[in-house]
């Protein structure tokens, strides 16, 4: 690999003017300055990141650490942060955990030995070891969608909980009154705070629902099949809320499985309008707002914090809203009482 010593020997000039052309730094006549171009195509020369970052003191870079990026959610969210960074002059690395908590903490040391500009970190919610992890790190950092107990960062969320209560007063209003849900990992912020939702919904409708109708899975769309084959297998209620949009595909495919018609024989709702929610059949009707927007968002404010570290730390939470699609309907032959 070219040097810029080689460069300069080609073009018959000290390396320090070589530098001052790279970096520009100085003025040089035209006449060195196309030396100094043609030299570096003919050596196909890439100037050292990392000695331009040391002089310079910004890598303008940033690490994003998401759990999984299989999950359509963040895939989605990275595009939007990596094309608001790229449209103001940073990229980005990114780090999938897989929800391994080993994973997590390698990663994020190899992202601050890069000496990364700043942070994102996407997470389920319920790490402590990520917590503690982050708790002493100086760098600008953002979490996203989901809140991490003792860290003091940026936040930039969803608001989970309204979210919730709207897709289940959603299917109130269309008559449901046996209404299950199928939530994330227990463990997990954004479960906890759906699951609240769910249940503020129903109680100020004065609707009971059993125990039992409440399941736990994970944030896939094998957890919500089979979630539902449990819910599905007798007396199936006549709505399910899906904790996230994956979940209800899931849902969606137990039930054509067992031949129940959705949305005449079974309503479904999910959460996060992840644009393959729309694309299913039927198209999943929602709760969400545009994650690219969310995604966008967290970059411009992790930029802020780089250019104002001092700034009194920013939360942003997004209110979602319902996005009406094709797999809820009204309960047969019931009018719903509940506006």
């Amino acid at each position: 690999m070219a040097t810029i010593k080689d460069v300069a020997a080609l073009a018959g000039i000290s390396y320090t003017t070589v530098s001052h052309v790279v970096n520009k730094t100085r003025p040089v006549s035209e006449e060195v300055r196309v030396k100094v171009e043609a030299a570096i195509k003919t050596l196909d020369y890439v100037p050292s990141a990392v000695a331009r970052s040391l002089k310079a003191k910004t890598t303008a870079t940033i690490g994003l650490l998401v759990p999984n990026s299989l999950n359509p959610y963040f895939a989605e969210l990275a595009r939007g942060i990596e094309d608001y960074c790229e449209r103001n002059g940073y990229c980005v690395i990114l780090c999938n955990s897989d929800d391994n908590p080993d994973k997590q903490r390698s990663y994020l040391r190899v992202l601050l030995e890069k000496r990364i500009d700043g942070l994102i970190v996407a997470s389920a919610g319920g790490d402590a070891g990520l917590a503690q992890g982050l708790a002493g790190v100086r760098t600008p950092m953002v979490i996203v969608d989901r809140g991490l107990e003792g860290v003091d960062a940026d936040l930039v969320r969803i608001d989970h909980e309204y979210g919730a209560w709207l897709a289940t007063r959603h299917l109130l209003e269309l008559g449901h009154r046996d209404i299950a849900t199928i939530g994330g990992p227990a463990n997990t912020s954004v479960a906890q705070m759906r699951l609240a939702g769910y249940c503020r919904a129903l109680q100020e409708a004065g609707v009971t629902v059993p125990r039992e109708r409440m399941l736990e899975s994970d944030f896939t769309s094998t957890g919500g099949y089979d979630a539902a084959a449990i819910l599905l297998a007798k007396n199936p209620p006549s709505a399910i809320f899906a904790g996230n949009d994956m979940i209800g595909i899931g849902v969606l495919r137990a039930a054509a499985e067992r031949n129940i018609r959705v949305p005449t024989e079974l309503s479904v709702i999910g959460f996060d309008d992840i644009q393959i929610s729309r694309y299913v059949y039927p198209a999943l009707t929602t709760v969400g707002q545009s994650i690219l927007q969310l995604g966008e968002m967290a970059a411009e404010v992790l930029l802020r914090r780089i250019a104002t570290p001092a700034m009194a730390t920013d939360q942003r939470i997004v209110t979602p809203s319902i996005v009406l699609r094709e797999s809820t309907a009204p309960l047969a032959g019931v009018f719903s009482e509940y506006r």
